[in-house]
């Protein structure tokens, strides 16, 4: 399960994609998440996904 808080999940999932992914699709394929879902989320703290970098900015 993601941590719920925004700002924990944020740095859960950068630290995955950093550690144990390649990208924000093996991830949740992975973890079974729901990638719309987690990317609105982290959104709404004002992070967006940038693939050549492979982290939420």
């Amino acid at each position: 399960m993601l941590p719920q808080d925004p700002i924990i999940l944020l740095s859960y999932v950068n630290t995955k994609l950093r550690d144990e992914y390649s990208s924000l699709d093996e991830l949740c394929a992975a973890l079974d998440a729901d990638k719309e879902a987690l990317v609105q989320t982290l959104k709404g703290v004002n992070y967006t996904y940038h693939p050549e970098r492979n982290q939420f900015v």
